[in-house]
């Protein structure tokens, strides 16, 4: 199967000086002219890719001069050099060039003020750029992702699809920070590489079908209840892998796998497993580089993988299954518990939680995206604020948040409930109508949510006459597609 698609570019973000002018000489020579003495490599951190502002900050600490008085001094000794001394770095107008016959917007991201960047756009030309972000537009400056997510608000676009062109570690830091790809093109500092970061000597050759591929994937990931293996459904194997690809996910996570549906629907699917005692499992497109947790875990319990989406981009998928009773929902609509008894009957699936968050903490790497998928069996804080649901809090407590209801954050609009498409009314014959609740999920820490939906084939018949159904299980599945970063 083939993997999904990068992200289309939407937009590339060129950072002024020192990316598309050779001012960060201008500006090291303005800072050595009004502190009065050569600087060293140890001043870099406070003079490359910040503003007029945090020098002046820096410089009225060491010099006990007034910071006003500094700042209109840096600012006029810079502006003189730029007038007279503007060269665009090598490329960097032939990629501007391009990027326009492609059709793809740009902005101008920069530290220094207004003045100054209008400055270089009139010599550059300021029809290259669709929006430009200063020093002036902003809040706080690089290195926070303010000026970032401000371009990408003034052309409409998703940080994610962007790539932005740095020279300095600063730089790269905003825009990282922002969720945009970056290309760095070091001017004086060093930049090392990392995922979602290329690293050139220069603009030189830069296409804009390079920095399209630079742009993040996709990846879409499944957590599914298969209910018993799926043996309540005729043809349930077939209807299952159906299932998945139709629902275009790249990693699924598994529960109630009846000990063999991991390994069945991989084979069948040409993808790799991870099984994981009798009831979990973890399926995928990608490699299977580690398996994590214990391997023999029980019914309840948790299990893990990490996948290589391609090299240098690992991410850590988790499945877990949580104890069904007392089953909050029904305590809460059949039996009228006040909310202190429902947290406090939580106690057994809380300690799963906790638990299954150690695992995920024991093998986590701080540079790895980690999801955590599965049936918790218990509803969610964040839908019914009414009660402190414990479970769901404990995870959002360890930073990892819900994809569903960051695509979807009214509960009321979105409900998303998994439990139940084959249950309208309790199974006890009472007629009472079965409490509908979301009690599967897609957590998730380090990636960037693109969408979350609940996924059911068809309008499945209610229980008991289910054989025939063409959805395989008594849950709806919930698919999540995030953003990875460009790799």
């Amino acid at each position: 199967m083939t993997p999904h698609p990068r992200l289309p570019l939407q937009a590339v973000l060129f950072d002024m000086d020192g990316t598309l002018v050779d001012t960060e000489r201008l500006w090291w020579e303005a800072v050595e002219h009004v502190a009065g003495r050569p600087l060293t490599e140890a001043d870099q951190p406070e003079v490359l890719g910040r503003a007029v502002e945090d020098t002046a900050e820096w410089l009225g600490a060491t010099t006990g001069r007034p910071l006003d008085g500094i700042a209109r001094e840096l600012h006029r000794e810079f502006v003189n050099r730029v007038s007279t001394g503007i060269v665009p770095r090598p490329g960097a107008v032939d990629l501007l060039d391009a990027l326009a016959r492609d059709g793809v917007p740009t902005a101008l991201v920069t530290a220094s003020p207004r003045a100054v960047a209008d400055t270089v756009l009139e010599a550059l030309g300021a029809d290259r750029f669709a929006a430009s972000v200063t020093a002036d537009d902003t809040g706080r400056t690089k290195p926070a992702p303010d000026p970032y997510l401000a371009a990408c608000e003034a052309l409409g676009v998703d940080p994610v699809a962007c790539v932005a062109v740095e020279d300095t570690q600063t730089g790269v830091a905003s825009a990282e920070a922002a969720g945009c790809a970056v290309l760095a093109v070091p001017s004086l500092a060093p930049i090392e590489a990392a995922p979602g970061r290329t690293v050139r000597d220069s603009l030189v050759g830069v296409t804009p079908q390079q920095l399209r591929d630079m742009t993040g994937r996709e990846l879409r990931v499944m957590t599914w209840n298969l209910w018993l293996g799926g043996a309540m459904v005729d043809d349930h194997r077939a209807k299952q892998v159906e299932a998945i690809v139709a629902s275009g996910a790249d990693v699924v996570g598994l529960q109630e796998t009846a000990g063999t549906a991991a390994r069945e629907l991989a084979e069948a699917l040409g993808w790799h497993h991870h099984q994981a005692g009798e009831n979990l499992g973890v399926i995928s497109r990608y490699p299977v580089t580690a398996r994590f947790g214990d391997p023999d875990v029980g019914f309840y319990g948790a299990a893990g993988v990490r996948v290589g989406i391609a090299p240098g981009l690992p991410v850590d998928v988790w499945t877990a299954h949580l104890d069904y009773t007392p089953y909050g929902p029904y305590e809460a609509a059949f039996d009228q518990l006040p909310a202190e008894q429902l947290v406090a009957h939580e106690e057994v699936r809380l300690a799963q939680m906790r638990d299954t968050l150690g695992r995920i903490a024991e093998s986590a790497d701080s540079a790895v995206p980690v999801v955590l998928v599965g049936d918790f069996n218990c509803p969610s804080h964040l839908d019914r604020p009414d009660v402190e649901w414990p479970v769901t809090k404990a995870a959002e407590e360890a930073g990892l948040r819900d994809s569903y209801r960051e695509a979807h954050p009214d509960p009321v609009t979105a409900p998303g409930h998994t439990w139940s498409p084959v249950h309208p009314f309790h199974e006890d014959g009472s007629g009472r109508p079965e409490p509908q609740d979301r009690i599967d999920f897609v957590l998730h820490r380090g990636l960037t949510v693109l969408g979350s939906r609940t996924v059911v084939a068809g309008t499945p018949l209610p229980w008991p006459d289910v054989a025939g159904n063409a959805w395989p299980s008594d849950h709806a599945a919930v698919v999540t597609t995030f953003a990875l970063p460009g790799n």
